[in-house]
Order: structure tokens, then sequence, then C-alpha cells
């Protein structure tokens, strides 16, 4: 078997769980220490060894990058569950816009390092919009066309307000986030 048949063979089960779970651990460190948490931390939170870590993401910039695409990827899935088992469209707006400003507001030194001069990083914004405008562009029309609410309002606006309401958010533990995009999702009902 060549090495290009290795690469196009999908992952085992267990082995996409446990990236998922070495993922995790990263995203749950990063929120509470930073991109530049010891990469023991992160092993030690995942239960593996340190060599597993860098057996899967043999640079910290593979790793902050998988977890930043897994982490877009679970709020880009997120918009049409939440479209099915909520009660209106306007509720799973509502409850995707609260992940994706649990998105926002925890990934703790990601922002800076995106906007450095690594090339790695530079197609994750596009990555980022590719991903998340659409969703939300689907759950702006759901909702709109339930008549729940207005319809004159793209979906990049939206999230680019909710980024900005983001801004400085772990920085005063008297702000939240949350209900600051609470209030301008429920500003967008109709009476």
């Amino acid at each position: 078997m060549s090495d290009g048949d290795q690469a196009a063979r999908p992952k085992r089960a267990d082995a996409r769980r446990n990236q998922e779970t070495l993922l995790d651990a990263a995203a749950a460190i990063f929120v509470t220490s930073g991109v530049e948490a010891p990469v023991r931390d992160i092993a030690a939170k995942a239960g593996v060894g340190t060599a597993t870590i860098y057996r899967h993401f043999p640079t910290r910039a593979d790793l902050i990058i998988a977890v930043y695409r897994h982490q877009v990827e679970a709020c880009a899935e997120a918009g049409p569950a939440l479209l099915t088992d909520a009660a209106t469209p306007h509720a799973a707006l509502g409850q995707w816009i609260d992940r994706f400003v649990d998105f926002l507001v925890t990934k703790h030194g990601l922002a800076a390092v995106l906007q450095s001069d690594d090339a790695a990083f530079e197609t994750l914004h596009a990555y980022f919009l590719d991903r998340l405008v659409p969703v939300c562009a689907q759950l702006l029309e759901a909702s709109a066309t339930a008549g729940e609410i207005r319809s004159d309002l793209s979906a990049y606006e939206l999230m680019r307000g909710v980024g900005n309401l983001c801004i400085g958010a772990n920085r005063d533990p008297r702000y939240d986030a949350r209900r600051m995009a609470a209030l301008l999702i429920a500003g967008l009902r109709l009476r």
C-alpha cells in the first residue's frame, strides 16, 4: 500500500475519538492558560503522553489550527441540529448565537496567534467565515420565513455585530457578552 493510499484512508472511529479528546483537552487548557500552555498540561487533561500529542500534532501551530477548526466545525454542525430541535427558528438562532459567543469569548490567545505572520494561520479566518456565515444565514432565513424576525440583516452583519459585543469580555468579569448578544437577538424580533 502506498503512502497516498494510507493518506486517503479515513481514520478509525477510535482514532477519531482520541483526536477529539486531545482537541477538547487542548481547547479547555487554552481557555484557562492560553495557547502557550505547556503540552504536558494538555496531555494530562487528555489522559495521554506528550508523545501522543506530538504524533498527531508535530508543532504547536498544528495543534492550534486543529483546535480552532474543531471548534468552528462544532459551531457549524450545531446550527442545523438546533433548527431541528428548538421550539422555533428564533430560539434556534438564539441558542446558536450563545454557542458562537462562547466560541469567540473563550478563544484566549487565538486571536493574537491568528493575526501573526505565520503562514499556517492565513487561511483560518476565511475558513471561519466559509463555515459559519452560511449556518448563520440558514438560521436567519428560517427565522425570517417563520415571521419571527426582520429579514433585512445579513449573516455577516449579525456575526460581526456579535463579535464586536464580545471584544474585551474576558477582561471584565462584570461584562456578560452572552447577555448583550441575547439583547441583540431579541431586538430582531417582529412585534
